[in-house]
């Protein structure tokens, strides 16, 4: 029988590591990148496509989830992975993020949050307990702690009431996974780093979560507009806090330097709407840096997106081609941009893995940074 859970590290290089989570549903590679599948979809791709591109793990998400089509219609169509024609791990995140950053809040308490939907106003509420049976009834491989995030900007002394909170609603998450009957015998949940940028604050959020015990742990609350010179000098000490015998997950990071940099500080876990939705408004991120490919330059180019990219984008058609296609509205455009995207990044994570493998994970990283980073004069 595959286990439960299991992560191995099998290399390290420096703070970073790679290795293999492994779970019923099939082996994740580590550093991982998780296409986002808010609504039980990766936009523009099909399950198999995204497969094919290297992806172990997709994330779904709660919010959307909970209000379209419901978790417990999902439950009775026979799950998530069974709606949506996807048979390896997904990871739900808790909902947390987008109640707060999408809904209309009307009550937030210690019992949970009160919220009316972004689609149509309908009032909700959502707690540990219930965040946790949403996940439950998608059927979720890994599900997230519920907890309350704030800006990075707030007072320490607000910082340190959402933290506070957040740790004793994780202890809750955890009671109503570990009741969660046959779901909770094969499945993980990871609890969420919170604590802004103050160190001191991480410490005590990372304490709480090891006091708890999960099988994985997330560095939450960063990625929220304090931009990445903050995000690398948090990023310095937070992963450090945590367990090194457990995953450890970045939320909603990111930007292809973003992971580089992150990886190098001890990151094994990934997930952003980045790469989706930039293809679908026509950029297209290369090893060169990104391409906007309505640009009137690519126009009758005949090269290829990417010439290093084997995505069936960058080897069947020209940059000329994609640039008709997204000028024109044409949905084909839409659906081979976002599939070169996730291939670039399951290709970046594979370079990431292979590199710390081989202990060259910082002549790598800065090889890449070099070229990535190059001004777009100089750029293909």
């Amino acid at each position: 029988m595959p286990p439960r859970f299991a992560f191995t590290i099998h290399a390290t290089d420096g703070r970073a590591r790679t290795g293999e989570i492994a779970m019923r549903r099939g082996t994740i590679r580590t550093p991982a990148f998780m296409p986002v599948g808010t609504a039980a979809t990766v936009k523009a791709v099909k399950p198999a496509d995204v497969r094919a591109s290297g992806a172990d793990i997709l994330l779904g998400n709660t919010y959307h989830l909970m209000l379209r089509p419901g978790a417990e219609r999902v439950a009775r169509l026979g799950g998530l992975h069974r709606f949506m024609g996807w048979d390896c791990p997904i990871l739900t995140d808790s909902g947390g993020y987008q109640v707060m950053s999408l809904a209309e809040l009307t009550k937030r308490s210690e019992d949970g949050i009160v919220f009316k939907s972004h689609l149509d106003g309908t009032r909700h509420m959502i707690s540990p307990e219930r965040s946790t049976e949403i996940q439950r009834l998608l059927g979720s491989d890994i599900v997230m702690a519920f907890d309350e995030l704030v800006p990075t900007t707030s007072t320490r002394d607000v910082q340190a009431a959402a933290m506070e909170r957040s740790m004793r609603w994780a202890r809750r998450s955890r009671a109503a996974f570990l009741s969660g009957g046959e779901h909770a015998e094969v499945a993980a949940q990871f609890g969420i780093q919170q604590g802004a940028l103050d160190e001191g604050l991480r410490r005590a959020s990372a304490d709480a979560l090891i006091d708890i015990g999960f099988d994985g742990y997330a560095v939450g609350g960063l990625a929220v507009g304090e931009g990445q010179e903050a995000m690398f000098a948090c990023l310095n000490y937070a992963p450090g806090q945590l367990p090194a015998d457990r995953p450890r997950y970045l939320m909603g990071v990111g930007k292809p330097d973003d992971i580089v940099g992150a990886v190098e500080r001890g990151i094994d876990m990934f997930d952003c709407v980045l790469p989706t939705r930039s293809g679908r408004t026509g950029q297209a991120f290369t090893r060169d840096g990104p391409v906007n490919i309505r640009n009137a330059k690519h126009a009758e180019d005949q090269s290829p997106l990417d010439p290093d990219c084997a995505c069936p984008a960058c080897t069947g058609w020209s940059r000329a081609y994609l640039h008709h296609l997204v000028r024109a509205g044409e949905i084909l455009g839409a659906m081979l941009m976002t599939e070169h995207n996730l291939w670039f990044y399951q290709t970046l994570m594979q370079d990431l893995r292979n590199a710390i493998a081989g202990g060259r994970l910082t002549e790598f990283a800065n090889a890449f940074r070099a070229r990535y980073n190059r001004p777009k004069g100089e750029a293909g």
